[in-house]
């Protein structure tokens, strides 16, 4: 399958490139962590090699009119929001900045909640810090268990995954709102992590929390992930009040020493917010038609599953707990290593036994791959 003019189908050898996801199983076939095998979009290399071509690569400021207006003008055409560029911050990435704002609103043991099955990358930044990790399920109607939780003695902060990573789940409008509310009442402060933001797919609308802030909040996100160059580094976001914003850039220009960002990921964010639209949209469509295939593939070896594709993202997150029969995590990770050539992600590492996270931002063919091996590896352990 060919999404024309580009072409995600003919792999890309990514094997002996330092590549966290293959260099790290250089054994298995990976489908873990979440980078794409499809090369970056072409406005952003041409982009890159031109500012290489330059030959100069000097401390940088990113506080310039091109970076501001691309991510003002993004956000706008994309996600029909006004952001204002004068809150903007700057930070290595996502997770440098749920950092640094958790070390300016929370002290060491006040609770930070946020919802299961939860990225690891929260739980390593939660835990890390010292703070207490509170969870409610992404399943919670009417916001009764996430009310619950903010009303609890010592509840200080929300920390928001929209869309939401591991599931894949689009936050709707009354979610959003409802959120916002509780958050007022409670004192609570939102940080919302929106970097799969643009992989939302057909039918599926994020709206980011700029458009429902109250009290103390911050949006983080970056082009990284939508467009492929997390190796890049770079995030920004969005803090509210003005007296936060300009304590969390005191905080990066002095404390961190993190004043000059990486040059190049200015160009790639600048490139991809302005001439990269296109190549998006297909590299969306491409991903959706990959997790299409997944669900009927499960569903055919599998009825009860009645998987469906998530409504954002590249991740197919998978409950198993209906077909695995009495075989948890460990013994089902180990026969897809070890028997099926294939390494996936175990629904442990995001606090939920029994599901896997499957990552399709491949070719065609590789997912094949990696799909027969998980039917074949379910129906192996279920015996």
């Amino acid at each position: 399958m060919t999404t024309a003019p580009y072409d995600f189908d003919t792999p890309v050898d990514r094997l002996g490139t330092w590549c966290v996801q293959w260099d790290g199983v250089p054994d298995l076939l990976p489908f873990t962590i979440s980078d794409m095998d499809f090369a970056c979009a072409p406005p952003v290399i041409d982009a890159l090699q031109r500012r290489v071509a330059h030959g100069v690569f000097g401390y940088t400021d990113w506080r310039n009119d091109d970076f501001r207006g691309a991510v003002r003008d993004w956000f706008e055409q994309r996600h029909d929001t006004d952001v204002d560029p004068g809150s903007l911050v700057y930070a290595p990435s996502v997770l440098n900045q749920i950092s640094q704002l958790l070390r300016m609103w929370t002290e060491p043991g006040d609770g930070v909640v946020v919802h299961t099955p939860t990225y690891d990358g929260f739980r390593k930044a939660v835990g890390g810090l010292g703070r207490e990790l509170r969870t409610v399920p992404v399943d919670d109607p009417g916001l009764a268990l996430l009310e619950a939780e903010l009303a609890r003695p010592g509840a200080r902060v929300l920390l928001l995954c929209s869309p939401h990573n591991p599931t894949g789940r689009v936050w709707s409008d009354a979610e959003l709102a409802g959120m916002a509310a509780l958050c007022e009442r409670y004192g609570v402060a939102v940080i919302s992590d929106e970097i799969h933001a643009d992989l939302a797919h057909a039918g599926s609308t994020h709206l980011p929390w700029t458009r429902y802030a109250r009290g103390r909040w911050a949006l983080v996100t970056s082009g990284t992930k939508a467009f492929n160059f997390p190796s890049l580094s770079g995030s920004y976001g969005f803090v509210g009040d003005p007296d936060d914003h300009a304590a969390f850039v005191r905080r990066m220009d002095t404390g961190e020493g993190l004043a000059s960002p990486a040059v190049l990921s200015l160009v790639a964010h600048i490139a991809a917010y302005r001439e990269g639209a296109e190549w998006l949209d297909a590299v969306r469509a491409y991903t959706y038609a990959n997790l299409r295939f997944v669900g009927e593939r499960l569903n055919e070896a599998f009825p009860e599953l009645g998987w469906v594709p998530p409504q954002a993202g590249y991740l197919a997150w998978i409950d198993l707990r209906g077909v695995l029969g009495d075989a948890g995590d460990e013994v089902l990770q180990r026969e897809l290593a070890e028997r099926q050539g294939v390494a996936v992600r175990a629904g442990g590492t995001y606090g939920a036994p029994g599901h896997v996270r499957l990552n399709v931002g491949c070719p065609r063919g590789k997912v094949e791959v990696g799909v027969e091996a998980l039917v074949r590896g379910v129906r192996a352990v279920r015996g």
